[in-house]
């Protein structure tokens, strides 16, 4: 017994060295030829491997310095030859860490801005089912698109949902779990399901509980 589990060890030991090389050497950067299908891929930031699923790289758009996590899927549209009406449909800003396993779905426009990081498992879309039509299956409505933007400076805790319409100010927390919809102000913690305003700050008196008046 002991003989095999001295070769367990070392062939354990040898597998997490190739896969932490295999890791590194799949982390895409800007000097990448596949960087160069994305809309813009800024100076020092990284696609870390194992990547998600990725497609219509010509509309995404990652700022300098953001580094998107391991198994992060973005993608615009429903397929890589859907043609989009503009470009680019989900950007990323400058100096964004994007927690391994987010989602960010987008049809007509999601926009994050600077320094913007993210727990895992964080889910962003600008596009939701319809059920209109009592009798049509709802995956067969025609769904409703609305644009989200996240604040420079912002945080989103583990599985935070995005819901299209979600305009975030700057320097917003979302507190783990909460599930966004609707305009917030700058320097606000939100939380729930759905999420509401818990705290927000006055300058001069610092934070306070509840929603501003």
């Amino acid at each position: 017994m002991t003989w095999r589990l001295t070769y367990r060890r070392v062939l354990g030991e040898q597998v997490r060295r190739a896969r932490r090389y295999l890791n590194e050497v799949a982390t895409v950067g800007p000097s990448d030829r596949y960087a160069s299908e994305f809309f813009h891929f800024g100076e020092g930031a990284a696609l870390l491997a194992p990547q998600g699923v990725i497609y219509n790289e010509r509309y995404l758009s990652i700022g300098a310095g953001t580094l998107i996590g391991p198994n992060v899927c973005v993608s615009a549209g429903i397929s890589p030859e859907q043609v989009m009406l503009k470009a680019p449909v989900v950007r990323f800003g400058d100096r964004c860490v994007i927690g391994r396993g987010s989602h960010f779905v987008g049809h007509w426009s999601i926009e994050l801005g600077d320094e913007i990081q993210t727990g895992p498992y964080v889910y962003v879309t600008d596009q939701n089912h319809s059920y209109d039509d009592p009798d049509m299956p709802i995956g067969w409505q025609t769904p409703k698109e609305a644009a989200v933007s996240i604040g420079s400076g912002s945080w989103l805790g583990a599985h935070v949902v995005i819901l299209p319409g979600t305009h975030l100010g700057a320097h917003t927390v979302v507190a783990a779990g909460a599930v966004v919809r609707g305009e917030f102000p700058d320097h606000v913690v939100l939380g729930g399901v759905p999420a509401r305003v818990l705290r927000h700050y006055v300058k001069g008196r610092g934070w306070r509980d509840g929603a501003p008046e």
